[in-house]
């Protein structure tokens, strides 16, 4: 144990060394420095901030115990990612840089009026304070607790004692790093840890592997994993399944496009690119990292499933158990370390995200416009230190949870898909009026309110009790009930267009903020990527299941 606590401390520190070297020179006071890095991020941070602000706990944690649960086709999450990916790189990326943004709410502010954007600020920021800063923080101390047995360290009996530790421990190491380094600090950091987290978590496998294999080598282990559950290595979900293979085109698809092209906390870093190539390349090296996001977010959950299935191991646990009994323990110390800088990642992403809005929209445009970049950073910083509080009292509430990942992603579907919708009908027409953009989400909203928490009637469980049924998941598979508000938000706002058209057609300007020339390998490498996924799917496809 003591080994184990030594190579965790050593490698925490030598991050938080190596990260104030690089940028103790940085400009962390004006608005551009803080929450743009200046704009001067180059494609390797902007590629390992993406990769590790994406692969938090909620993702180690939750992803991995979705595979153990239901096997290799919940690997849509990382896989169809990468078309997303690519669509981000050619078309999104160069209409938000092509209007030097700061936000996403700031690009609905040019496209619509200012009241669309305050209530997008509003949106996001509730959103990030009470679904998405909790889930990383209790993801992340369920992770640790399990790998550390932070339990022995601390002398807290309880599961919830530890878990509120640990909250509070991250939660505040992250609020340091977010409120006082700013954007590229996050960015350097992120780089930092993502290299030891691709590097730990293929050694997940690896010595994973080797465990099923029994001694007998890693090819051994995935022989014996493919022939004692043959069926659970299957890429195509059936009817029934977690993620059933038609969903793929319909809400899966759209909570990717709106993760990886227009969630802040993930795309705040390409706003802060030097260039769009610079930008285009961080956001396809990505595209090509994710491909190997199966490795280790999806088979340690199969592994895991096959050694410790029969002991009554629960998904959400099925990680942290399996690196806990397959790592060397000056292995373990190290990974351990990667996943508080991935923990530490999403929270302080999510958290610069949240000050960037909140001093950029709220403050200065609304509450002080006249406030000094020294005004409106403090803003940030006193703002992001109250959303972090909040967020540590929400998250050990969340303990209980049957899926971290199926909640989380119930959760995100909320507020994704009106905002997606307002976003991509905003860019593809020019006569749709902003009076359409606030219709179109208050429907959206509503409708997800009806089907996810109003009771439609009563049906009978197997032990003869009663239980609520809900339009989403009893009328419709959640994927699908997705689609089908994202089509009526969309024709809710073209009619709307059509009705009481905007007066004049909207032009996009470019304010010169970076150069941008396009990558000119951009559309190449692009096609290259998604070729790659449909072979991947091909693969490991059974197609018998439909």
């Amino acid at each position: 144990m003591n080994l184990t606590i030594l190579s965790f401390l050593f490698f925490t520190a030598l991050v938080g060394f190596l990260t104030w070297r690089i940028t103790r020179k940085d400009d962390h006071e004006s608005s551009e420095g803080y929450f743009l890095g200046g704009r001067k991020l180059a494609f390797p941070f902007i590629a390992g901030s993406l990769l590790l602000t994406n692969l938090s706990t909620e993702q180690l944690v939750g992803l991995n115990g979705a595979a153990f649960e239901h096997g290799l086709h919940v690997m849509v999450w990382e896989v169809v990612a990468v078309v997303a990916l690519v669509c981000m790189a050619l078309y999104f990326l160069p209409k938000f840089l092509r209007s030097g943004i700061a936000t996403v709410p700031q690009y609905l502010g040019i496209r619509y009026d200012g009241q669309t954007r305050l209530i997008v600020d509003a949106v996001f920021l509730l959103a990030y304070a009470l679904i998405l800063l909790p889930i990383v923080l209790y993801s992340g101390a369920k992770g640790l607790a399990s790998m550390l047995d932070i339990s022995a360290l601390t002398g807290i009996e309880s599961e919830l004692g530890v878990i509120w530790f640990v909250v509070i421990l991250i939660g505040v190491i992250g609020s340091v790093y977010a409120l006082f380094g700013g954007l590229r600090t996050v960015a350097v950091s992120d780089t930092l840890n993502g290299a030891g987290l691709l590097v730990g978590g293929i050694l997940i496998t690896w010595f994973g592997l080797q465990a099923v294999g029994d001694g007998a080598g890693v090819i051994k282990g995935v022989e014996i994993l493919k022939t004692t559950e043959p069926e659970r290595f299957n890429s195509i979900g059936g009817p029934n399944a977690n993620v059933p293979f038609s969903t793929i085109f319909t809400g899966v698809m759209l909570l990717n496009l709106f993760y990886w092209c227009t969630n802040q906390q993930i795309i705040q870093r390409t706003f802060g690119a030097s260039s769009l190539s610079e930008g285009q390349k961080g956001v396809l090296i990505t595209g090509g990292l994710k491909l190997l996001g199966p490795l280790y977010l999806v088979i340690p959950g199969m592994i895991a499933y096959h050694l410790y299935a029969s002991g009554g191991l629960k998904g959400d646990d099925a990680y942290g158990h399996l690196v806990k009994s397959v790592l060397p323990p000056h292995l373990t110390g190290f990974f351990a370390a990667v996943m508080v800088g991935a923990i530490l990642s999403s929270f302080n992403s999510a958290l610069n995200s949240t000050s960037t809005i909140f001093s950029l929209g709220f403050y200065k445009g609304l509450l002080n416009k006249e406030a000094s970049d020294k005004q409106v950073v403090a803003s940030g910083r006193w703002f992001g230190g109250a959303i972090a509080v909040i967020s540590m009292l929400i998250a050990p509430q969340l303990l209980g949870q049957e899926s971290l990942f199926g909640y989380l992603q119930k959760m995100n579907a909320i507020y994704f898909i009106p905002l997606f919708a307002v976003i991509v009908v905003g860019m593809l027409s020019k006569r749709v009026p902003a009076l359409a953009a606030k219709v179109g989400m208050a429907v959206g909203f509503l409708l997800f309110f009806i089907g996810y928490f109003v009771n439609i009637g009563d049906k009978q469980a197997e032990d003869g009790s009663t239980i609520p049924t809900y339009i989403s998941g009893d009328w419709f598979n959640g994927f699908h009930f997705i689609g089908i508000v994202f089509a009526i938000i969309v024709a809710v706002m073209l009619l709307i267009g059509l009705i009481k058209p905007r007066g004049s057609d909207f032009v996009q300007q470019d304010v010169n903020a970076v150069d941008m020339t396009p990558w000119k390998y951009s559309k190449f490498v692009g096609g290259i990527l998604v070729m790659l996924v449909v072979v991947i799917y091909a693969c490991f496809a059974d197609f018998s299941v439909l």
